[in-house]
Parts: structure tokens; C-alpha cells; sequence
């Protein structure tokens, strides 16, 4: 089950505060300074900063150009 856009609208990174955009099956948040990944299991996001992944700055400016966030 995708993530509604609904609720991708009101999802905000839990470390940040800042939005955050769908990336296959991860949400990315949308802050240079913690580039957070977080997974998406059964289509629930686990918005646990702990099970967080931080993105190597390459790969998060990729995915943010991906979504025009540049």
C-alpha cells in the first residue's frame, strides 16, 4: 500500500522537522544537514530516528534534484 499524499503532506522528519519525499519504498527528508532515510515496512513508515539511515551527501543531492528540491 503506497503512501497517500495526504499523509506524505503532514509527515515531517522526526530529527528535523522538515519535509520529507517518497523514494521508492523510503522517505528522505528534505534537510542538508541530516539527509535522513527512513524505511517503509508494509506500508507504514518507521519514523525512528535510531533506524534512521543518514544519506552520503551525493546520493541525498541526487535524490532531491530527483524531486526538483534543488
Amino acid at each position: 500500500m503506497p503512501i497517500g499524499k495526504e499523509l506524505l503532506e503532514i509527515l515531517v522528519c522526526p530529527e528535523s522537522k522538515a519535509p520529507l519525499v517518497l523514494e521508492g519504498e523510503t522517505l528522505v527528508s528534505t534537510d542538508p544537514a541530516t539527509r535522513r532515510r527512513y524505511r517503509i515496512e508494509d506500508g507504514i513508515p518507521v519514523m525512528l530516528i535510531d533506524d534512521s539511515e543518514m544519506l552520503e551527501e551525493e546520493e541525498w543531492r541526487a535524490i532531491m534534484a530527483r524531486h526538483g528540491r534543488t
